[in-house]
């Protein structure tokens, strides 16, 4: 395995300021979001670097889900901060968490116990990146899903209450906005498995190749990952759309979008 110097990722960071200089340059305004992306960068991979290497050295269950905890309630904050309409009190956070709760650490704990059956299954070698995969994708549908469906709801909101007022039940009436929802959040993965090996190489498979494992190797493992990453993705957004879609109305079948923040326009 190639060792990385300092001077060698200063390189690379000297490649994100002269994106961030050429943005600045071009009025984007995307200067500032690049550096502070590029900084959280540096210090939450360092830190997380840190605690791993801790855990790695004291194999805990106890430590292993403090981490994760940690790992599902920041997926949960990013879901919520990338709604241009979220839902009010701790709806807008509980309900991407929860979902994502359901699928991802469920997915994560049959595939440690069953597929990959480390021992113990709980190895954080295993257990935090597999988990940090499979959330960080599923964080990623569930974000464009709801947003989907909130937005559309409130543009469409005439629409749906003429189908109400006609007869259709809450569900009825958002069906094909929460269908097109579906699509949003899972075209992500379904583009990455489409593309896997033709167009790009996924990132663990890179990653493994590069540590010097057997391309075939590293191949089977991505082909594992790719599959678990879909699967939890398709249940995460699945549930959150079913939260979203019940929220969005009360039990009288009304549309409330008072339960959404957001410009009132």
């Amino acid at each position: 395995m190639i060792t990385l110097s300092t001077v060698d990722l200063s390189l690379a960071a000297g490649l994100v300021l002269a994106m961030a200089a050429l943005s600045w340059r071009m009025q984007l305004g995307l200067s500032g979001q690049l550096l502070i992306a590029g900084t959280r960068t540096v210090v939450q991979l360092l830190l997380i670097g840190l605690v791993l290497k801790a855990l790695f050295a004291n194999v805990d269950l106890l430590w292993v889900t403090g981490i994760s905890l940690v790992m599902l309630l920041a997926a949960g904050r990013e879901v919520m901060a990338r709604q241009q309409r979220r839902f009010t009190g701790w709806w807008g956070f509980g309900m991407g968490t929860g979902a994502m709760f359901i699928s991802s650490f469920a997915i994560t704990v049959l595939a440690l116990t069953t597929m990959v059956a480390t021992d113990p299954w709980y190895d954080p070698q295993y257990a935090v990146p597999l988990l940090g995969m499979l959330l960080g994708n599923t964080m990623s549908g569930i974000a464009l899903a709801l947003d989907r469906l909130t937005t559309t709801a409130w543009q469409q909101r005439a629409i749906i209450e003429q189908r109400l007022m006609l007869g259709a039940t809450r569900l009825d009436a958002i069906a094909e906005i929460r269908r097109e929802a579906m699509r949003s959040g899972m075209m992500p993965i379904i583009n990455s498995m489409a593309a896997a090996g033709l167009v790009s190489l996924p990132g663990m498979m890179t990653g493994q190749i590069l540590a010097g494992s057997p391309p075939l190797e590293a191949v089977k493992y991505q082909i594992l990952i790719m599959f678990l990453i879909s699967a939890g993705t398709g249940f995460g957004v699945t549930a959150a759309l079913w939260l979203a879609s019940k929220r969005l109305f009360d039990d009288r079948h009304r549309l409330r979008l008072d339960k959404l923040t957001g410009p009132r326009n």
